[in-house]
């Protein structure tokens, strides 16, 4: 194993830049331990990399500064080489829930993003309809979200997510609610629908078999407060089927990766 550090290159969708993090203590406002210090990480344009590790360990963190929702005390966050001084917006997030508006029909919650950059009705409807086939939600469009089975209303949420314009995409645990069957439809899907649109996804998961079967490298929290993650880069090539899993050489791999969290919890 490797772990991920600092260097220059053009080539990054996603940068931590020796960033320091901490939450305050909301009762006496005082500082607690860092959960990040002088942490460095990048994320290459078109990458599929996932983030494993214990819960508590700092993963849905990772994801709240990425997206503006937390502020760092120092360093830089960078998205596609660039500091903002928002980073709302800026990056497309899927979280474990769909979120979806029960009182909004499937196409009236799709087109929410482009509602929300002030896109005219009309005009979010003739760039999203043409969508529904390619993500499997052909004649849903009129439907609601209580019409729809879990995996359809995650295909319904990434499709939202997409339509944020963002090369950058946040997948937190989308499929962690669904049922074995289905969620190895979705992975499958979703492997078939990244490679299709090349964007950069960050995907969260406590799920090795999904980490190994969806990633070109597979990011680990392995201590606190978190400098650097250790790194497994996965190999197998794409085009992918779950029959990729079995060789000998991904089953060690995966026996090591569940060592690296099983010492985690141990600490």
């Amino acid at each position: 194993m490797k772990r991920c550090g600092q260097q220059m290159n053009s080539n990054l969708a996603v940068e931590f830049a020796n960033v320091t993090f901490r939450y305050k203590q909301q009762q006496s406002n005082m500082d607690q331990s860092p959960i990040l210090k002088d942490f460095n990480l990048q994320i290459n344009n078109n990458e599929f990399v996932s983030i494993i590790g214990p819960s508590g360990c700092g993963k849905s963190t990772l994801f709240r500064i990425i997206t503006g929702l937390e502020e760092p005390e120092q360093g830089n966050v960078l998205i596609n080489g660039q500091t903002y001084q928002s980073r709302l917006g800026q990056v497309g997030y899927m979280p474990q829930q769909d979120l979806l508006m029960p009182w909004r029909t499937i196409l009236e919650n799709a087109k929410l993003p482009l509602e929300l950059k002030g896109m005219k009705k009309e005009y979010a409807e003739s760039l999203v309809l043409p969508l529904f086939e390619e993500f499997g939600l052909n004649g849903v469009q009129d439907k609601y979200p209580s019409d729809l089975s879990g995996g359809m209303k995650q295909r319904v949420s990434f499709l939202r997510t997409n339509l944020t314009g963002s090369n950058v995409l946040l997948l937190d645990e989308p499929f962690s609610a669904l049922d074995a069957i289905t969620r190895l439809s979705m992975q499958e899907w979703l492997l078939a629908q990244w490679e299709k649109r090349k964007k950069t996804v960050l995907f969260i998961t406590h799920d090795v078999d999904e980490a190994l079967f969806l990633s070109d490298r597979i990011l680990i929290f392995t201590e606190t407060p978190v400098a650097s993650l250790r790194e497994i880069v996965v190999p197998i090539n794409r085009q992918r089927s779950l029959h990729d899993l079995h060789s000998p050489e991904m089953i060690d791999l995966k026996q090591n990766l569940i060592e690296q969290l099983r010492l985690k919890v141990a600490l």
